[in-house]
């Protein structure tokens, strides 16, 4: 039999001190190398010689609703998810948690100075909005041949 005793739920209280971090943490902007926890839609980022790719990943998004937008070396994602409609058997239904986020989102994704914004192509499909954008000719790899 242990003698440490804890008055409170340890697992409770580590989960308290996390959110307060991460409220404390999570305020500076984001830039394509980093994002803040439980910023939506959630993104991968990844570039090829030629392009900048981004998925974000927006399940329950109405395309209709997505507005994709680059300004001043940033790309702007914003749209709405509506709420999921409720079987009409459980009209009488009381929520006690819900994980999923509902209503209006923008994310704001800083782009590297060689991102070409005449060259961006978005499709969205099975709940992801793919983004590519172009590259500047002068940053693309280029072999030199040695004489």
């Amino acid at each position: 039999m242990s003698d440490l005793y804890f008055g409170t739920d340890l697992f409770s209280d580590l989960d308290h001190l996390q959110r307060q971090m991460a409220g404390v943490l999570g305020g500076f902007p984001s830039s394509i190398r980093s994002g803040r926890s439980g910023a939506f839609p959630q993104v991968n980022i990844g570039s090829t010689d030629d392009s900048i790719e981004i998925v974000a990943f927006a399940p329950g998004v109405d395309p209709k609703t997505l507005d994709v937008s680059i300004d001043q070396g940033l790309l702007s994602i914003s749209g709405e998810r509506a709420p999921a409609q409720p079987d009409a058997a459980s009209e009488d239904l009381r929520t006690y948690a819900q994980e999923r986020f509902v209503g209006s989102f923008r994310r704001m994704i800083e782009l590297p100075d060689h991102a070409d914004p005449d060259h961006v192509t978005a499709q969205y499909a099975n709940g992801c909005l793919t983004v590519s954008i172009g590259k500047r000719e002068t940053s693309k790899p280029r072999a030199i041949t040695v004489q």
